[in-house]
């Protein structure tokens, strides 16, 4: 009898631990289906360390300097990096070299929110049961701002499951959506090749065959996005759409960040029973979730990391560039304990202790 594995089990390719420490970074990935985001560092050459933290259905991560932004169920919840704290972390003192408080949260409603974007001090997301690019503020449950040229009402239908923004000179230039519909779901009748890119600039379809585009991500100008029906990152040319195949992962890709010369991509399993994803080119392939790396001028695969348990989908990957040991604090536990001002920085004592002075 094969032995029980903890929760979050993982295996990774030897070189992974020396690759994440000399790039000085961390990892962050969301997994909905397990409720978490999980950092994944390294704190020398020779080991990998993980920190799952716990969210109701995390998707999109937004990270602009130390500001960090995670999309859940119903709320966006921000946090911010510090440093100066992390090192006197309660039980922990000189373990991590990042330390996320939260510092807000926007009551969103359940709008499937996918992938989200910091530009300045706005925050952007994309409201894929709306159907719609939104901006999120403390006014409103969400601001819209565009929704895709085919789709008539803004109403929580997803008709076309909007998904990805792709954004350059802190505009968004490209979205990607799973089908070009205007009715309830309608984007499911044809899911596998029907993913359309659109233009935002000029609000034209530049591709509608597309199967299951995800994650578009501009890069030194160029655009890439993930097909997750066909398990390809491909290369799109802006102006007529064209696709160019860069890698295959003969996996469900979903969820990319760069850092350097290294691409990191995320991989999921199939879910057999889901509606959305059964029957895919990739069904058969699907074989673990993790993250493969990528070296991206030569489009080698040069590590991976792999789950043995508990992870079966990524949604989102995100670098958290000069963090070798990153932490979340959560807002219902640590989080109370953490105090931030201009003139000083406090870890308080929790309730029992207090209690007992």
């Amino acid at each position: 009898m094969s032995p029980i594995q903890a929760p979050f089990s993982c295996t990774y390719s030897p070189n992974i631990p020396e690759l994440l420490f000399d790039l000085r970074c961390s990892v962050a990935i969301s997994t909905y289906q397990a409720g978490k985001v999980i950092l994944i560092g390294a704190p020398d050459t020779k080991q990998l360390v993980q920190l799952p933290r716990n969210f109701d259905k995390p998707m999109g991560i937004a990270l602009d300097g130390d500001r960090l932004a995670i999309a859940t169920r119903d709320k966006v919840v921000v946090m911010r990096n510090v440093p100066q704290m992390a090192k006197n972390f309660p039980g922990q003192p000189n373990v991590y070299d990042g330390l996320f408080l939260p510092r807000a949260t926007y009551f969103t409603g359940e709008t499937d929110i996918h992938d989200i974007h910091w530009i300045d001090q706005e925050l952007w997301a994309v409201n894929t049961n709306f159907s719609c690019l939104v901006k999120i503020d403390d006014q409103y449950s969400f601001i819209p701002s565009w929704k895709p040229p085919f789709v008539n009402e803004i109403a929580p239908e997803d008709a076309c499951h909007f998904n990805g923004v792709a954004f350059e000179n802190k505009k968004p230039v490209f979205a990607t959506a799973l089908g070009k519909s205007n009715t309830r779901e309608g984007w499911r009748a044809n899911k596998i090749n029907g993913g359309v890119l659109i233009n935002i600039q000029s609000n034209q379809i530049i591709n509608e065959t597309l199967a299951m585009p995800h994650s578009p991500r501009i890069y030194d100008g160029r655009l890439f996005l993930l097909l997750s029906a066909t398990g390809e990152l491909v290369e799109i040319d802006r102006n007529t759409g064209g696709v160019i195949s860069r890698k295959n992962f003969n996996g469900f890709v979903r969820g990319m960040d760069k850092l350097g010369d290294h691409l990191f991509v995320g991989l999921s399993k199939i879910r057999e029973t889901s509606s959305a994803f059964k029957d895919l080119p990739v069904s058969g392939k699907s074989v673990f979730s993790g993250i493969a790396v990528i070296h991206f001028p030569t489009m080698r695969i040069v590590g991976y990391i792999k789950y043995e348990t508990s992870v079966e989908e990524i949604y989102d990957v995100k670098i958290l560039p000069g963090i070798r040991r990153a932490n979340i604090v959560s807002h219902e536990k640590d989080g109370k304990l953490a105090i931030t001002t201009p003139v000083g920085d406090y870890w308080g004592m929790k309730s029992d202790e207090h209690d007992k002075r």
